[in-house]
């Protein structure tokens, strides 16, 4: 009895260690949430498959309930709600799809990736372990995707020791030759510490500060700067007079993120300035849920929220570049970035406001995340991010 209760514990045990080291901010470290499917598979029953899998997720996005706590000014109870409750897709989907039966145990697996990784499911789909591939094949682009499906389908079958040799070899190979992806020729990430004041404070003096930021960041040819989401604050007729006046007489251009009100909420966008005018460049197709996003205020007649424009802008066209952009929460998600892939972007451009996240691997995770979808498209990146 004692080595069944072993034999059930371990599996939830080592999830939990996936989670965290997978999940730690290392991109190099991304393929370690291989091993999530093995620990799936070798669940002897579904109540057990749901802990290794709750384990995992929950592990994975610790930082939330630390990070909604400091977003509201909060105790932890809000922040612990959430993350149970992000949790539910991602454990109901592998505890549905989980079998003993080998024979239909991968084609399970498949349909589980793939329902968290497209919506409905997919706008919960956080530490997806498909996002690893760009470390194990870099610059292989859709082929490595299917390299990396294949790999964690034949992860859930007999052949499971055999493909994590293989993967194994991959992995230390591409960490032994890993570059960054390359920074495009004239663009610039500005990264900022403002803490909370970012997007909030929107008086001239601190328009007045970024813009100063903007022009003393320009150097070696590098004429486009791209400033965090929410940067500019409400984005109105008096923040666009003043930045068009101050870029005029420069070639600079900026990308930087504002919200947009309307009538039934806000937009979440870029926005693309010069001293030639400014334009709304990106509306996010997915805020964050819950907090931004909240879908159920018009079905109680209430405004208010952050509207998710989903498919919408894949790709926007900056310039003679066609820019993939990734705004916060997207950067964690998987569909977003493969819907921009598909209209082959020149760039990918990510902003953040990640103020809310000190103390936990948000942002990092961000980061990586990102970074290991350029390496396997093999595409410059733009970050710029607030803390």
């Amino acid at each position: 009895m004692r080595l069944d209760h072993l034999q059930s514990a371990l599996p939830i045990a080592a999830s939990i260690i996936v989670g965290m080291v997978g999940w730690s901010g290392q991109v190099l470290l991304l393929p370690v949430t291989f091993v999530f499917p093995i620990l799936w598979m070798l669940a002897r029953t579904r109540l057990i498959a749901a802990f290794v899998a709750a384990g995992y997720f929950l592990a994975a996005s610790r930082g939330l309930p630390q990070g909604v706590a400091t977003f509201y000014v909060s105790d932890l109870w809000p922040g612990l709600l959430l993350w149970l409750c992000a949790s539910l897709s991602f454990i109901g989907v592998h505890t549905l799809f989980w079998t003993r039966c080998g024979f239909t145990r991968p084609f399970r697996y498949l349909a589980a990736s793939v329902l968290m990784a497209i919506p409905p499911f997919g706008i919960t789909g956080w530490a997806h372990p498909i996002t690893a591939t760009g470390v194990l094949f870099p610059g292989w682009g859709w082929w490595g995707l299917v390299a990396a499906t294949a790999g964690l389908i034949g992860l859930v079958t007999r052949a499971w020791p055999a493909i994590v040799i293989a993967l194994s070899g991959l992995w230390l190979w591409s960490a032994a030759i890993w570059t960054a992806p390359a920074l495009p020729e004239a663009w610039q990430g500005v990264d900022l510490e403002l803490g909370a004041s970012l997007g909030r404070d929107i008086s001239l003096q601190r328009h007045r500060d970024l813009i100063a930021t903007v022009k003393d960041r320009v150097s070696d040819g590098r004429r486009r700067i791209v400033l965090p989401e929410s940067a500019l604050g409400s984005w109105t007729p008096t923040t666009e007079r003043l930045w068009v006046t101050a870029l005029q007489g420069t070639d600079i251009s900026v990308i930087a993120g504002a919200s947009l009100v309307n009538s039934g909420g806000y937009d979440n966008v870029l926005i693309a300035i010069s001293g030639n005018g400014a334009q709304l460049l990106y509306r996010e197709r997915m805020p964050v849920p819950g907090s931004m996003w909240q879908p159920w205020r018009p079905l109680l007649g209430q405004s208010g929220g952050a509207r998710a424009h989903l498919f919408a802008n894949p790709t926007v066209t900056v310039a003679d570049h066609r820019v993939a952009p990734l705004i916060c929460y997207e950067q964690l998600i998987i569909w977003p970035v493969l819907q921009s892939m598909l209209y082959h972007p020149d760039v990918i451009v990510a902003a953040g406001n990640g103020w809310w996240t000190k103390g936990t691997p948000i942002v990092a995770i961000q980061r990586a995340s990102t970074e290991a979808w350029a390496r396997l498209f093999d595409k410059p990146l733009v970050i710029s991010f607030n803390t």
